[in-house]
């Protein structure tokens, strides 16, 4: 079978969509390598030296680098024809124009409508074009995969998709959460980035819609000794934070990493009491599944997806209310048998993230379309 992949987030995005995108094609070469997939990138800097290790994996560009966005919306066409793919998927809530009249099956998937949802987050011309694309492709792909169920009902009541159309197939987060990392490397880490003994653990892009001054105003109410780590980009929204932590005093129990080493995340998660993840809404929370992984409690909002990240044995609280949020953080650190459960159920939880079963689920999905 050979399949063809829009690349732009493959080789361009380092965090959510680039991760998924990457992670898609890592775990069908993996578990189908006899078929050929082939990444088409309009970019043509990048090269394979992504995945070495995955001889099925094709990248593909384009001649003419002059025209490379119009290749990506429609001109692709002419050079799946010319490969002979027999299905395209679309990785990134897009696909190109042309792919029905040219005889080709396609698969997208939708991470979320956030954009649609919170459009106050927003600019207007990007919200437009987001929407655009995201109904646009709806309509035309053969199939549709949401990460969640959250992404399907909100494609069903916001954009009356078909509910036949859309099938849910969950990711995974990368195998290196899996892995126990050694007190030699713990002690590394927790000095290279000047740790402290006991700490809370955010991470993710530091923006509104992710809720981080929740914490920081959960953390006011905690004892002196517990503290916060937070791990993600900085935007506007980060200021709004520090403020609240400079005019509560709080500035020697929150650090700000920024830049931190993806083998040494790990490590970090691994050395953290609890993971918060209190955003108000998401297409699924990666984030969430690396803290199960590495044997970390989690206790995140209610609200969209993150309790399919979850599972039943984390804690959801309101993303408005920071006094639960501290309740709950005092629980969980002063009750060792409901931490250990927490730890164990996250355990069981992420057998529903295997690799191998979804894999199974993306090639299954693809057969019924050729």
């Amino acid at each position: 079978m050979k399949i063809g992949f829009d690349g732009k987030r493959v080789t361009q995005n380092f965090t959510g969509l680039g991760n998924y995108s990457r992670y898609v094609l890592k775990i069908l070469a993996e578990y189908y390598p006899e078929n050929q997939y082939t990444v088409f990138v309009s970019k043509a800097n990048h090269n394979s030296s992504y995945f070495p290790e995955y001889p099925s994996i094709h990248f593909h560009f384009p001649k003419n680098q002059l025209i490379k966005n119009y290749w990506r919306s429609a001109g692709i066409v002419k050079d799946l024809r010319k490969e002979k793919i027999e299905l395209f998927h679309g990785l990134s809530n897009e696909i190109p124009f042309g792919l029905k009249k040219a005889g080709i099956p396609s698969v997208v998937t939708i991470h979320d409508l956030i954009f649609y949802r919170y459009p106050k987050y927003y600019p207007f011309l990007d919200r437009k074009i987001y929407e655009f694309k995201v109904r646009y492709a709806s309509e035309h792909a053969d199939k549709i995969i949401a990460v969640s169920e959250q992404t399907k009902s909100d494609l069903i009541n916001f954009f009356n998709v078909d509910e036949s159309r859309i099938e849910v197939i969950y990711q995974n987060c990368d195998p290196i959460f899996m892995s126990e990392v050694s007190e030699q490397e713990k002690t590394r880490i927790r000095s290279a980035y000047n740790l402290p003994e006991e700490f809370l653990l955010n991470v993710g892009t530091i923006e509104t819609r992710k809720n981080s001054l929740l914490i920081v105003k959960a953390l006011k109410k905690l004892k002196a000794n517990i503290h916060l780590v937070i791990i993600g980009k900085e935007t506007l929204y980060t200021q709004v934070v520090k403020d609240f932590i400079s005019n509560n005093n709080l500035m020697s129990r929150v650090h700000f990493l920024k830049n931190v080493s993806f083998q040494d995340l790990p490590g970090i998660y691994q050395q953290a009491r609890i993971f918060i993840y209190p955003s108000e809404f998401e297409g699924f929370g990666i984030p969430v599944v690396e803290a199960l992984s590495s044997g970390v409690p989690v206790i995140a909002a209610k609200g969209s997806c993150l309790e399919e990240a979850g599972g039943k044995g984390s804690i959801y609280v309101d993303p408005n209310d920071s006094d639960e949020l501290a309740d709950q953080i005092n629980l969980v650190i002063n009750n060792t048998k409901k931490r250990e459960l927490m730890i164990r159920s996250g355990f069981e939880h992420i057998i529903n993230f295997s690799n191998q079963k979804i894999a199974d689920k993306l090639f299954k999905l693809y057969q019924n379309l050729i």
